[in-house]
This record gives C-alpha cells, structure tokens and sequence, in this order.
C-alpha cells in the first residue's frame, strides 16, 4: 500500500474488519491476556500479554509508520515517555547537541533524569550549522533537532544537519510533533528517528495522551526502542489506540485547513499595530522561509507565534 495517497493512507491503514462479528469499526480490545491452545502453548501470530502487544496498539502504529514513510512505529503513553526511549539508547558520559529554543520538557528530562547517568549536553542556535559543528565534541553521540520549533518557529535545515551528524557518525533525532508528518517528512531527508507526541495533531480533539517513535531501515535501533517499550512498560491503553487511530482518518483533512488558517492569521497579524512580531515560516519575512519552503509540503504548518507591542508573547496552535 505504499503507492497510495497520503489522505488514503491516513483512513485504510492499519483498518481490519472484525473476524468475530464484522464491525467495520475497529473493537476496543481491553484485554490483558490473550488465550492460549489447547495444549497450553502460545498460538503464533496471536497476541499474548498487552504491554507486549496488542491489536488496538499494533493497528495505530500501522497507520503512523505509513504516514511518516517509516518501516515502523512504536507507540507510547505520552511524548515524554518516547523521548525517554531515545535518551535511553545513550550511554553514561555521551553527549547531546539540542536546539536553544528547544520544547521545555524535553530539556527537563536531560536536566532533571539522566544528568547522574553523567550525560551532557549542549543548547545552541540549531538553524546555524556552524554552530552546531562547533559544539561537537568526541563524545557526542545524539542531536536532536526540532523544527519548527517551540515556541519560536526556528527552522532547521534537516539536511545540512543530517549529512553533518553521519561524517561523525552521530544519531539524529528529529521531534516533528509541530509540523506534523503531513507538513514534513525527516526521514526522507536522512533522519535517524523522528518522534512525535501524537497528544497534538494526530490526536486532534484534546481527548488522548501519546507519544510515538518512527524508523526506517534501522532494524537495531528499533529493537531497542520497542524493548524500552515494552519491557519499560511505557505503553498506551487500548482505548487510547482506538481514539488515536479513530483521529488519524480525518487528520490530513483538518491539517490542512490548520495550515490555510496559520497563514491567514500570520499575515493578518503581520500587519496590524499591536503586533510587534510574528513568528511563522511561512510568511516571506521570515528569516526561514526559504529552508522551509525546501522542506515543507502542502503548507508551513498550523501554530505560530506572536509577541505583543510592550513584549508578551502568545504560541497560536490551530486546532
């Protein structure tokens, strides 16, 4: 099904009939364990305990790999959780390179949970690959990028950055939560592992928490990955699956009026006397229009961000 359009991808993916009573909606399937043969033994291919494996969970990710043109996706109980998941492939005394402007949170987690591991890390202006070239050190073994970022909108040049890391032979890991895997597609321009918190604009409805993790051709990583998932316990509920993969059918439909929406707002903002700035890539003031516009499909995206005459400052996240 790799041929099909992404607004097909995002419905049919991952959708089975029902075998059992054929609902043409996927069941919410609660159970915990799963039955085993007449002999005691396991039954191939059924599942088997559901912090390992369950058919709501494996369905969802289906659908998210498909989107973000990955070979898998690995879901979780919020975005914080798969950022873990990253972090946790490092080892004590590595180093990480993370954008200045980066999401709070996942600065928290590198600040607060791994600094006894004896891991550091550097904040800088991830839009200059100088910068970034610089900070390297022999013990960097991650960067991670953000793009757009939060809450400035800063744009990364993914490629630039990507073909940097793998001269020093360092994993990148890009969060694209913000512009969505209908906006831009990481792995496509050399990313090792794109994160998502799929809470924001796979869910769409303000009603789930979740995080996910998308690979492609990287076979080791994924078995790491899907340990911390798995073994850690850091699993979403079936439920959540259900509504995550209920969400995702209309979720190109909805970014697309998102993005159409930012624009209008952008430029509207951009003009009017009260508004000293607007953050939004989209507009050709911006100093990252231009790599956004290499970058970016069907649009710059649905959140910007505006500062105020007198200096308040609001992210605007479409919805």
């Amino acid at each position: 099904m790799k041929d099909l359009q992404f607004q097909t991808k995002a419905i049919h993916q991952g959708h089975q009939v029902d075998d059992a009573f054929g609902a043409v909606t996927m069941p919410i399937i609660l159970s915990t364990t799963f039955e085993r043969g007449a002999d005691g033994q396991f039954i191939v291919g059924r599942d088997i305990y559901s912090r390992s494996s369950n058919p709501n969970r494996r369905a969802v990710e289906v659908k998210l790999a498909a989107l973000e043109g990955g070979d898998q996706a690995i879901a979780f109980s919020s975005g914080q959780a798969a950022t873990m998941s990253i972090i946790h492939l490092l080892s004590p005394g590595d180093h990480v390179i993370i954008p200045d402007d980066i999401y709070y949170g996942t600065k928290v987690i590198l600040q607060n949970l791994y600094q006894r591991w004896g891991l550091t890390f550097d904040a800088v202006d991830m839009t200059d690959v100088l910068k970034v070239i610089a900070t390297i050190t022999e013990r960097t073994r991650l960067i991670w990028i953000e793009t757009p970022s939060n809450p400035a909108l800063k744009i990364t040049d993914i490629r630039a950055v990507t073909t940097l890391a793998k001269t020093h032979n360092i994993l990148v890991a890009c969060d694209n939560t913000w512009a969505s895997s209908y906006f831009c597609r990481p792995l496509d321009m050399g990313v090792d592992i794109v994160m998502h918190s799929t809470t924001k604009y796979f869910g769409g409805h303000s009603d789930i928490i979740g995080g996910c993790i998308i690979l492609r051709d990287r076979p080791d990583l994924i078995i790491k990955i899907r340990d911390f998932q798995t073994l850690g316990g850091a699993v979403p509920s079936p439920f959540d699956c259900w509504l995550l993969f209920r969400s995702m059918a209309t979720y190109p439909i909805r970014m697309k009026v998102h993005g159409e929406n930012a624009m209008q707002l952008a430029t509207y903002f951009k003009n009017h006397s009260k508004i000293e700035q607007v953050h939004y890539p989209g507009l050709a003031s911006s100093p990252y229009h231009k790599v956004a516009a290499t970058q970016m499909q069907h649009g710059y995206g649905g959140m910007l961000s505006i500062i105020v005459r007198g200096g308040a400052e609001a992210t605007l996240k479409l919805a």
